[in-house]
């Protein structure tokens, strides 16, 4: 099972929810994540969040959902990309309306990761990978 979590710029949302669903899911899902049109780099202040929660995202590089990436999910978890997330044929699509994190006070990032976590958990329990 592939999980692809996608948003604009892969430097905030989608970058938590790859590394939370990593780290809840282990072994028995994996987890990509992209942009439609990435940052240079994960924003600071998710890094410093996800920090908090455990993970370290020094290594992680926003980088840009092609249709190669995207043929091989079996959901594609849309976060904020609207009409340029990529329409996968045969893959599920969930869509969670989350807000950017880029120049958010650092208690509302932490907000939005909760959130995330919640999201993932639901998700990985619905497909019968918890």
């Amino acid at each position: 099972m592939t999980i692809l979590f996608a948003c604009t710029h892969n430097a905030g949302r989608s970058q938590m929810a790859a590394a939370i669903c990593r780290a809840i899911g282990g072994d028995r899902v994996r987890v990509e994540s992209a942009g439609t049109a990435p940052a240079g780099r994960v924003h600071p202040v998710v890094a410093d969040v996800m920090r908090e929660w455990g993970v370290d995202l020094a290594g992680s590089t926003p980088r840009l959902l092609s249709d190669d990436l995207a043929r091989q999910a079996d959901v594609l978890v849309t976060m904020g990309c609207g009409e340029t997330c990529p329409v996968v044929p045969g893959a599920r699509v969930v869509d969670w309306p989350l807000d950017d994190p880029k120049d958010l006070p650092i208690e509302r990032v932490r907000a939005i990761r909760d959130d995330i976590e919640r999201r993932v958990r639901g998700l990985l329990d619905e497909l019968g990978l918890l």
